[in-house]
């Protein structure tokens, strides 16, 4: 991301040649400087704790809240901490004003959002739409339908760290109280779109090789438990699997939630669960057969 840190810093560039960054801003007494940091890259500083311990030169891990950032953050002083999308919406507000903001949207749920579409579809990329389109429009409207025209099995609405929705959930909306109420969340927005030839076992192995490689370590039923979810499904998954493992990964999984300072832990342990609640028939016949019964 070299490249986007240099048009920031352009950018930033001439907004203080304007007037609008520095001291004493257009004689207002406001002084207001900005200053881009760029990171390690590591999945759990997205945790605003963690960002304001790797923005202090420490390791990216999470503290005990409270306190919490806005009265106890960066250097120990009030911190306000925003993701780039909240912060692109202020000028709309200001500009436009709230009503005229909270029309772009659903009750509750307003302005547009920008969706990351990704998977199997056509046209994979990121949208902006408003929050009342729907996840069948995102992906056949939006997206250009499924590639290959094969046929839809399961969507991931908000990022790796949420529950799977199915076939029969395409027409919610795809705003945060509508995917709640439908059993997921929509969180990043970022789709993932997966046709008849996923293998829904191979799925959660693989988000768990993720999960396992970027928890910080610092709560131990995350740290162990990720570890211990990864080598069970990749038994299972290479046909090695018993039918005592099927036990031991739900309880696994269900013993890290709800027990780790942030929500990286709940997050690695979704795609076990939501993959053993839908799909807990493809984890029987890797056990059964000891191979994927799946066409590839």
């Amino acid at each position: 991301f070299f490249h986007v840190q240099e048009i920031l810093e352009a950018e930033i560039e001439k907004a203080y040649k304007a007037g609008f960054l520095g001291r004493n801003v257009f004689g207002s007494g406001f002084d207001c400087d900005v200053f881009i940091h760029r990171g390690a890259g590591a999945y759990e500083a997205g945790e605003e704790t963690a960002l304001i311990e790797s923005l202090e030169g420490k390791r990216a891990q999470p503290r005990i809240k409270p306190p919490f950032p806005a009265v106890e953050g960066l250097y120990n002083c009030p911190t306000a901490v925003n993701n780039v999308e909240t912060l692109c919406n202020v000028p709309l507000i200001v500009l436009n004003g709230a009503e005229w903001f909270a029309r772009l949207g659903p009750e509750k749920n307003g302005g547009p959002k920008l969706y990351c579409v990704s998977g199997h579809v056509k046209k994979p990329g990121v949208y902006e739409a408003s929050m009342n389109t729907t996840l069948r429009e995102l992906i056949d409207d939006y997206a250009g339908g499924m590639r290959g025209d094969r046929k839809f099995k399961a969507i991931i609405p908000g990022g790796s760290s949420v529950p799977l929705l199915l076939e029969k959930d395409l027409d919610t909306p795809a705003s945060f109280d509508a995917i709640q109420k439908a059993g997921s969340l929509l969180g990043s927005a970022g789709l993932i779109v997966m046709d008849e030839s996923v293998c829904m076992v191979w799925l959660a192995m693989n988000l768990l090789h993720f999960y396992r490689h970027e928890s910080c370590g610092k709560c131990t039923p995350c740290r162990e438990g990720c570890d211990w979810l990864y080598k069970l499904l990749q038994r299972i998954e290479r046909g090695e699997g018993q039918e005592k493992d099927l036990d031991l990964l739900f309880g696994v999984a269900n013993n890290i939630v709800g027990k780790t300072l942030c929500a990286f832990g709940d997050a690695a342990a979704t795609p076990v669960l939501t993959t053993m609640k839908l799909f807990k028939h493809e984890y029987e016949a890797h056990v059964r057969e000891g191979r994927c019964t799946l066409p590839a």
